[in-house]
């Protein structure tokens, strides 16, 4: 598994990171065998959210339960989570006292005293800095948050946290597979009347931007073919792209899962792909990806049979 020191912080980062949305009917065992498979991959990066689950801190009750971590099990691995999202509307809320609220929540929830990165969940269009800003400085002051970030942010979404936010923004989760990939494929055809690649959204070049301020992207959803329609791996939709993943797959001697994997790892921005899935098998697989280095042709041919226009 290869790390690398998350830009704006000391935590030395794996590029895989085990997410952990879908473990709130899963048993004591099944938890810590997930997560124990995870680590003996290399994975130590676990991502959170207060709203996954059935309920309100749901996933990372379970998880604390489960694992009761010692002082120096907490110390081994590194906990993110995200804030933002009220799931009774749904809507979102950025002010000081949701975020604080949340914290105090997910700190309790997971069973420890501190959280060591914390995202703003999507972006809240009622959305006041300086609300934010303050409810980051104390979390900072009171030890109770290490490093903070966003997901989904657009370029200017996070210059104006950053006008006023005092600690840097060190991570923007973003959705990104072979076959969902606007965010890269957009700038690939950049001055291309007509074609749809080419139309900018979001303010275009986020991973332009990611990469010049230090920001790491983290890919959500990296083998779902849009968005939860399901996965592109082995699927009957994507016969040129499975057939591109499979020979490269028996090329490497891994998983077509890893490669799905290594397509992103390979990009120069240096990523971190974040799993979703429970199964470990599939958590063994794609962490053998972060080994694997394509060659530069082996990326655009699958990004060609991904459907993506190469001018």
């Amino acid at each position: 598994m290869k790390t690398f020191t998350l830009p704006g912080t000391d935590i030395v980062a794996p590029n895989v990171i085990l997410g952990l949305m879908r473990i709130q009917e899963k048993s004591d065992d099944e938890v810590r065998e997930l997560v124990r498979t995870a680590r003996d991959a290399g994975i130590d990066f676990l991502d959170h959210a207060d709203i996954y689950g059935s309920e309100l801190h749901g996933c990372e009750r379970r998880f604390g339960e489960a694992l009761q971590l010692t002082p120096s099990q907490r110390d081994e691995i590194t906990i993110q989570t995200k804030t933002g999202i009220v799931g009774d509307g749904p809507y979102f809320d950025f002010s000081y006292e949701h975020i604080i609220e949340s914290v105090e929540g997910s700190l309790a929830a997971l069973r420890t005293d501190h959280i060591d990165i914390l995202l703003l969940h999507r972006p809240d269009a009622l959305v006041e800095p300086e609300e934010v800003a303050r409810a980051f400085d104390e979390l900072e002051a009171t030890g109770k948050v290490r490093a903070f970030g966003v997901s989904n942010h657009t370029p200017r979404q996070i210059d104006l946290l950053r006008k006023h936010v005092r600690q840097p923004i060190v991570v923007n989760q973003l959705q990104l597979s072979l076959t969902h990939a606007p965010i890269i494929a957009q700038g690939v055809a950049a001055n291309m009347s007509g074609q749809e690649q080419a139309v900018t959204r979001d303010g275009g070049g986020i991973v332009d931007y990611c990469r010049l301020n230090d920001i790491t992207i983290q890919t959500w959803s990296p083998f779902q073919a849009g968005f939860f329609t399901g996965v592109f791996l082995g699927s009957p939709e994507y016969p040129e792209l499975n057939s591109v993943i499979d020979r490269l797959s028996a090329h490497y001697g891994v998983p077509p899962i890893a490669i799905a994997t290594a397509w992103i790892l390979r990009h120069p921005a240096r990523m971190q792909v974040v799993l979703g899935t429970t199964t470990p098998g599939r958590v063994t697989g794609a962490a053998q990806g972060s080994d694997v280095t394509l060659t530069r042709a082996e990326w655009y041919e699958l990004f060609r049979a991904a459907g993506h226009i190469v001018p």
